[in-house]
């Protein structure tokens, strides 16, 4: 057939229907790469995604929006017990549904009589076995009872080595809130823990805590400068100290009772302290007195000589200058406002920390003590979700 001989119409028709596969074969390339484009910037924002939806929980354990919905799972919890060379612990598991072999997650409680049972601890629990992770809370007496002592790094670090063993997943990451933050970095500097940790989170820690007692007792914060920053020290603090130490501030006649009366105070039940009053010499009761009218500044002299005459064993239980050899990611999360450990103290782990270790630091106005802030700037807010992030990326 002679081609110069095809009419133009059908040249038109031949041309046209060239036409519309290519149209249709830009169209399918062009969604095809919207599509993996999405998912590739899902994928690169998955650690975000789930900080935000952690988050989200433990500030609201009933936040139900479309990331939460994506990314939570249900939790089961369970009551178990371990056994450690200083005796059993009691503590609890909390276990993600859906998740063959979640890593491990240690989480701490601070100083509160309600240990494992404490509201915020046990929301985020929740909160992160919701995002994927076996979470264990183990009950450390000495700090249920208002005490930091060297036995609680013991605790620590053999129910990570439980947690460990009982997941099969390997090593496991530790957040220790509060007081418990100062204890887990001693426990991961320890030999015979730190195998079985990951990493470590610290939420408000402490890094020398006679200093921390200090500021307590004067409400000056001291900067790793040399310098001293004044703001208000919680009134809570100092009795908890005085609670610690009742041999240094009571008669022995008096101890028995004067330990009810500020363990009722520190529990939020004045009425029952109160009750003990008459029991007490007059100078006890003078002191619980002071403690339950916060007037601090009165039992300021005795404060500062008992911290002075204790110092040696409050180093005993401090990280600072022990952490040469500590070989494990460290990230440290200080409320900016926190008046019970003061956030310098996390500028003076800045420093201690070996720097290939410190992975990040945010002193941030989103938290008070361990208290997240629910009004916090948005920027606040997504520079909490990219600390929490980076967590999870080395958690995993």
């Amino acid at each position: 057939m002679n081609l110069l001989s095809i009419p133009a119409s059908s040249n038109a028709v031949a041309a046209s229907g060239s036409r519309r596969p290519s149209f249709r074969s830009r169209f399918f390339w062009i969604l095809l790469i919207s599509i993996v484009a999405i998912a590739a910037g899902v994928w690169a924002l998955r650690y975000e995604l789930r900080s935000y939806a952690f988050l989200a929980q433990f500030l609201n354990p009933h936040a139900n929006d479309l990331v939460v919905r994506v990314e939570r799972h249900d939790v089961d919890t369970q009551e178990v017990t371990l056994s450690t060379t200083g005796g059993s612990v009691r503590a609890r598991l909390y276990t993600p549904r859906g998740i063959a072999h979640p890593p491990g997650m240690l989480l701490v409680h601070g100083i509160h009589h309600l240990g494992i049972n404490e509201p915020r601890l046990m929301n985020f629990a929740r909160a992160a076995a919701s995002s994927g992770f076996s979470v264990l809370t183990p009950e450390v007496a000495a700090l249920a009872d208002y005490h930091v002592d060297g036995a609680s790094i013991g605790t620590i670090g053999e129910s990570a080595a439980w947690l460990e063993e009982r997941l099969g997943t390997g090593p496991v990451t530790i957040v220790g809130v509060s007081f418990a933050g100062g204890l887990s970095l001693l426990a991961a500097r320890d030999p015979r823990y730190a195998p079985h940790i990951r990493a470590l989170v610290l939420m408000g820690a402490y890094d020398n805590l006679a200093r921390v007692c200090r500021f307590l007792a004067t409400s000056q914060a001291e900067l790793p400068d040399g310098r001293f920053e004044p703001y208000v020290a919680h009134d809570y603090g100092a009795a908890v100290f005085v609670y610690s130490n009742l041999g240094r501030f009571f008669p022995s006649s008096d101890l028995p009772v004067a330990h009810d009366a500020l363990r009722y105070w520190l529990w939020e039940q004045p009425a029952d302290a109160q009750a003990l009053l008459p029991k007490l010499s007059p100078a006890a009761r003078e002191t619980i007195e002071i403690l339950m009218a916060r007037q601090i500044d009165r039992l300021r002299p005795k404060l500062l000589e008992t911290i002075a005459a204790e110092e040696p064993q409050l180093a005993a239980i401090s990280p600072e200058g022990k952490l040469g050899d500590l070989h494990t990611p460290v990230f440290v999360l200080h409320g900016a406002t926190d008046d019970i450990i003061p956030s310098t103290e996390s500028l003076w782990l800045e420093q201690d920390i070996p720097r290939a270790e410190l992975r990040d630091a945010l002193i941030t106005p989103a938290f008070s003590h361990v208290d997240p802030d629910k009004h916090a700037a948005r920027m606040d807010q997504v520079r909490l979700v990219e600390f929490l992030a980076g967590v999870l990326r080395t958690a995993e």
